[in-house]
């Protein structure tokens, strides 16, 4: 697993939280276990068995197949599977799996509409007057274009449990052009795995010290994330092997001219900073793993 200044200096609002993140990554023994990380050869992932394929391109029994990074309040959707978070009124993590299947259908975003999500509790779940008037967008974690193989999958992701407040310039531009990376990549790959969430992370102030502050929304108090992070698991087309990509933006507007590749992070940047594991789901089913931290 290599780092770069390009992985690590992002600009755009990252800098001080991931270089404090970082620092605390750094030591002999957190060296010698990413360093066997990166050589540990490529061999066979295990096939995808029969019972994954009959049942719908994104239900949980395939979605799951890497594990989940978290086990608290688990939501199970047509085309996604979720961790909610009652105390943010946002999602801990979506993760669902897109290949050509899910990216071509019917299905038709006009209409969609975003709903409140009635299997959270009144109290903990967040409506669309939060977002009225708000100045930020409804943005999706798992992306509707993901899954238009099913007019009732591309429906599932309006859920306001699978949005959270993103910057609108930020929704538009960057973030819309790293979701319509993720589905080019299904050109390459047998399949793409995609994890998705909002990140709260401590940002410097004048005094010296790093604080974790973000705004809340409407009445409901919905949590403004400061960042957003995508990890994405690609399995190799010919079946000998698995590449992770992880990428962290800030939400809020990025400069068209800075390159996606800038905003890879180590994953263990993501797993520090969001209480989430990835990286052992991912080893037990493939002693294959290469990770991708540095620009292409």
């Amino acid at each position: 697993m290599r780092r770069t200044g390009a992985a690590l200096l992002f600009g755009a609002g990252l800098g001080a939280s991931l270089r404090h993140l970082w620092s605390v990554v750094d030591g002999p023994e957190e060296e010698e276990r990413v360093g066997l990380l990166s050589r540990v050869p490529v061999v066979p992932i295990p096939r995808v068995q029969a019972s994954e394929l009959t049942v719908s391109p994104g239900g949980s029994a395939v979605v799951m197949k890497y594990g989940f990074p978290s086990l608290a309040n688990i939501k199970t959707r047509e085309s996604y599977v979720t961790s909610y978070d009652p105390r943010t009124r946002t999602a801990s993590w979506v993760i669902e799996r897109l290949n050509p299947t899910t990216l071509s259908g019917p299905s038709d975003r006009k209409f969609c509409e975003f709903k409140e999500d009635e299997s959270v509790h009144m109290f903990h779940r967040a409506t669309n007057a939060d977002y009225r008037g708000s100045g930020f967008d409804r943005g999706h974690l798992a992306a509707a274009a993901n899954h238009k193989w099913s007019q009732k999958a591309m429906e599932d992701t309006f859920y306001l449990s699978n949005v959270a407040p993103q910057n609108p310039h930020l929704n538009q531009n960057a973030w819309n052009n790293l979701e319509k990376l993720c589905r080019s990549l299904t050109k390459r790959y047998l399949n793409v795995y995609i994890c998705t969430g909002p990140l709260y992370l401590p940002r410097q102030e004048v005094d010296g010290k790093l604080y974790v502050r973000y705004q809340v929304l409407g009445r409901n108090h919905v949590a403004v994330p400061t960042h957003f992070f995508k990890v994405l698991i690609l399995e190799q087309a010919d079946g000998k092997g698995v590449e992770l990509r992880s990428y962290v933006l800030p939400n809020e507007p990025i400069e068209e001219k800075v390159p996606l590749e800038h905003f890879l992070v180590p994953i263990e940047t993501i797993e520090r900073a969001s209480g989430l594991l990835f990286v052992p789901n991912i080893m037990k089913r493939t002693s294959s793993l290469q990770a991708i931290t540095s620009q292409r």
